[in-house]
């Protein structure tokens, strides 16, 4: 659903407005949105990773490093990633908790539950507590469920 022609100009722009000296923020930002652009990429991950890392260097701020977060867990599991997110320390940060829901989802589904509560309890965003008890609650279905299949007993 992307327009690949305004992509391409996009990039071409990109490309002529680098200075091998110089590289900005934007440069770095535009960047990560053009590597969005391309879903079928197998490099894809890697490439937002290395410019998230980039721009951390250049301007530090939490959500960036949230997004790198992200970026690292796509690369190298949510496993590693979570470790990352908890050198963040930002647990005023709503998005800190939606994250580290997200990467326990598949493998704890009360630490996931735990923090998408944190997050509700942090948000103002009404549209964003729906979602996020949405979630909850489909984690729980999930837990009923495998409860479910480890208790029962075949004859």
């Amino acid at each position: 659903m992307w327009d690949k022609t305004l992509i391409e100009k996009g990039n071409y722009y990109l490309v002529n407005a680098c200075n091998e000296n110089e590289i900005s923020k934007y440069h770095l930002e535009a960047g990560i949105a053009y590597w969005h652009t391309t879903p079928t990429d197998q490099n894809k991950w890697q490439h937002i990773l290395q410019l998230y890392n980039q721009l951390i260097l250049i301007e530090y701020s939490p959500i960036t490093a949230l997004n790198r977060t992200f970026a690292f867990a796509k690369v190298y599991g949510h496993d590693k990633a979570i470790s990352e997110a908890k050198k963040l320390k930002l647990t005023d940060s709503n998005y800190y908790h939606e994250l580290l829901g997200y990467m326990y989802a598949d493998t704890n589904f009360d630490k996931a539950i735990y923090h998408y509560e944190q997050a509700i309890g942090l948000t103002k965003s009404k549209t964003e507590k729906q979602t996020l008890t949405k979630e909850i609650e489909r984690l729980k279905e999930k837990t009923a469920a495998n409860m479910g299949n480890c208790c029962t007993t075949t004859n």
